[in-house]
């Protein structure tokens, strides 16, 4: 049983109907998941068209005419709406072609080992020898602030806002703000991020975060750093945000971006025993087991790295998990070996040990940093913006991890990921052919 269709869910049904369980899926919203599809991919988009419209500035310096690109929200929801249909029909559709029982309604747990089910038809109560939780998250909703859905927005009411802000306010400068910050900039608004310490991205390389803020002052952000909001009203013109150290940013809108809480309520936890932290996350050890065996968590519920890409592979292991797999030879998940990216212009991702992290426990690493104005692609592409830094052994010369900001960096991670999961020295990156002219190139120069 799993209740939940997010990317945890459906990758857990669809790993274990192959191996030959029985499977219910029960989901209240969109099968695909909230998170992913009223989250990750509708922002995306936006980003897309966003880019689509800030290269038109660009033109010139291509040997183009410069024309602009006027955007159309009407056009804009219809392609979001489209693309999230189309992506949670062909999830239904592969489940259904294997044999995936999914209910629409919600799932509660009446003990260890049921599940109760209700939909508009009424209630059912079924058996299971195994049950995943993978109910996602919400956005966080301070006591200071209460969301409308016009003036003051969480993420979820901005794919896309009813009329596009003409200043907009972003509280918290996290993954999620700083890729506000870019889709509204580039879709024509003028922005204020209130960053509540002393740089934007504060978990991440400082070296990458000073890169993000130069590009936001480029376009023209305004940032108010070491502020913290504690109240937002609304005017008659639009909102004011108040920040604990007194200042005030007068807007026409406000978008908290301040984290997410996970879904843990109403789903009979305690009647089946299972623990939660202090936050409500459910505790999993290196199985997405929780303290009762044979349930599981996966995905924003179990309180790990809040990333899709995490949950679909926590949904995998889970399936692997329950059907026996684990016995045989079984890799455990290494959270501190997943990609992340952050989609903002340029783009960001990173990967592995990070060098603040290597400075804070005293690890000796060997850093190597290459920018992208080296690299013919990026010339061609009138794009030069932005580095490749590779983190490796001294020693043995493994690559520990990496970072990339500029363009395509989501897609160029995936070379840096691949060494570290698989332990590769800079040398076996070094030997690789790799095609010219490409962005990629930066990376064996990196690795030198």
């Amino acid at each position: 049983m799993i209740i939940g269709g997010g990317p945890g869910g459906n990758m857990a049904a669809t790993y274990a109907a192959r191996l030959g369980a029985d499977v219910t899926l029960v989901e209240k919203d969109i099968v695909g998941g909230a998170a992913h599809l009223w989250d990750c991919i509708p922002s995306k988009t936006m980003i897309a068209t966003g880019g689509a419209k800030t290269f038109t500035s660009t033109m010139r310096g291509m040997g183009l005419h410069q024309d602009s690109a006027r955007l159309d929200l009407g056009a804009l929801k219809e392609r979001v709406d489209g693309i999230v249909h189309r992506l949670s029909s062909s999830t239904v559709s592969l489940l259904e072609s294997q044999r995936v029982r999914i209910v629409h309604g919600t799932g509660r747990l009446l003990g260890p080992h049921e599940v109760e089910l209700t939909t508009v038809a009424g209630t059912e109560v079924v058996p299971a020898d195994a049950i995943l939780v993978s109910t996602g998250s919400r956005p966080r909703i301070p006591d200071w602030c209460q969301p409308d859905g016009d003036r003051i927005l969480t993420t979820r009411d901005c794919y896309p806002p009813k009329t596009l802000p003409e200043h907009l306010v972003v509280v918290g400068s996290g993954v999620t703000g700083v890729e506000f910050v870019h889709m509204f900039t580039a879709l024509g608004s003028k922005v204020t991020l209130i960053v509540s310490r002393q740089q934007v991205l504060p978990t991440k390389d400082p070296e990458v975060a000073a890169a993000l803020e130069a590009e936001f002052l480029d376009r023209g952000v305004t940032l108010l750093k070491g502020a913290r909001a504690n109240a937002i009203e609304r005017t008659d013109e639009g909102v004011v945000v108040r920040c604990d150290d007194g200042r005030v940013v007068a807007g026409t809108h406000v978008v908290l971006a301040i984290g997410s809480v996970p879904n843990s309520e109403d789903l009979g936890l305690d009647a089946a025993g299972v623990q939660v932290d202090r936050g409500g996350y459910i505790t999993i050890n290196h199985h997405c087991q929780s303290n009762v065996p044979h349930i599981y968590a996966a995905g924003d519920v179990s309180g790990k790295l809040p990333l899709s890409s995490v949950a679909s592979m926590q949904g995998r292991k889970v399936a692997e998990h329950v059907m026996g797999l684990h016995t045989l030879e079984h890799r455990h998940l290494d959270y501190d070996k997943a990609a992340s990216a952050i989609f903002t212009e340029p783009e960001i991702a990173e990967v592995g040990l990070a060098e603040a992290e290597a400075f804070a426990l005293g690890r000796k690493i060997r850093t190597t940093k290459v920018p992208f104005s080296f690299s013919a692609k990026a010339l061609i592409n009138n794009d030069p913006r932005g580095f490749v830094k590779i983190l490796s052994d001294p020693a043995t010369g493994v690559v520990l991890g990496g970072s990339i900001v500029g363009k395509n960096a989501a897609e160029l991670i995936s070379v840096i990921a691949l060494a570290v999961t698989a332990n590769l020295r800079v040398g076996d990156i070094v030997d690789s052919l790799l095609v010219h002219p490409a962005l990629s190139e930066a990376l064996a120069d990196a690795a030198e």
